[in-house]
């Protein structure tokens, strides 16, 4: 067995695809396809599951990559880490995000890492839906769940909270009953994202939990906002994604006086020993910003 054949199929499986796995190893596509065509030849077995959209590994093909991976990584970054002491911050830094973190909390801290390193690059993609936290295409993967924290095989970093608040449009609140208690949400059509079937509040007399009564669901930020505007229901979505639509005075506040459930964070990250100076510096410039609530096992 070759084991050039092996580390080029990790880092397809680690990159997503063979384009990605040959700009990685510099090596030219073909290359690496003739490694992972060789190398099933030679175990008798198909590895990967080619689509149009992505890559995937089969059952033998996730079995030898949780055996080979580990070990390849782990020289990859031992090489890397050896090669970082004496060089500034380079390369490329992929990161996935939720849309209403993504584009309200990562462009500040993107455009300052780029501005520190000039050979620095960073592909930011901004999601609507749940990001998968086994994809293993990003050094970074920032996910939101409103329970535990996710068992993806990636270490848990940090726990960004942002508050959240409900909005509705004016013109919704004069045609309906006042909603003074979050008990009174109870009653009024929602703009929920998926999933949700109540509502968790914070107040003076203790926690609340309301159910809802979702008139349209989305995963997209975007659309429940937008939704919400039009008048028709209510929405529970990050208060800074809401600031602009407030003061031009298209979304209200409801009871403001009791604190919603924030929407939490979770920092995923490849489970490896050695972090990335790219991800370290990252990583401690968005902590500088005040989001970072919780530090969990690494």
């Amino acid at each position: 067995m070759d084991w050039n054949d092996v580390d080029a199929f990790c880092c397809v499986i680690e990159h997503g695809g063979f384009t990605a796995a040959a700009k990685a190893l510099n090596r030219p596509k073909s290359s690496i396809s003739a490694s992972v065509a060789r190398l099933e030849t030679e175990l008798g077995a198909r590895l990967l599951q080619r689509t149009t959209r992505r890559v995937r590994p089969t059952e033998a093909g996730e079995s030898l990559y949780q055996d080979a991976g580990g070990m390849f990584q782990r020289l990859r970054e031992i090489s890397a880490d050896a090669l970082a002491r004496g060089k500034a911050i380079a390369g490329t830094l992929r990161i996935a995000a939720p849309y209403e973190f993504g584009a309200h909390h990562l462009g500040a801290v993107s455009c300052a890492m780029l501005a520190r390193y000039p050979d620095l690059r960073i592909d930011l993609d901004v999601e609507h839906a749940r990001i998968d936290p086994l994809d293993r295409r990003y050094d970074i993967v920032f996910t939101a769940f409103d329970d535990e924290r996710p068992d993806s095989g990636r270490i848990a970093h940090c726990i960004y909270s942002l508050p959240r608040g409900v909005f509705a449009a004016p013109r919704l609140m004069e045609r309906t009953h006042p909603v003074a208690r979050p008990e009174d949400l109870a009653d009024v059509p929602a703009i929920a994202s998926s999933g949700d079937a109540e509502w968790q509040f914070t107040g003076p007399e203790g926690s609340h939990a309301v159910p809802i009564r979702p008139r349209m669901r989305s995963a997209n930020a975007e659309v429940r906002r937008m939704a919400a505007m039009e008048g028709l229901g209510v929405c529970r979505v990050v208060k800074t994604f809401c600031r602009e639509a407030v003061a031009q005075r298209r979304l209200v506040e409801l009871v403001p006086g009791y604190a919603c459930a924030p929407l939490r964070i979770y920092t995923l990250l490849p489970a490896r020993r050695l972090m990335p100076p790219k991800v370290r510096v990252f990583l401690e410039l968005l902590t500088a910003s005040g989001l970072a609530t919780e530090r969990v096992d690494r």
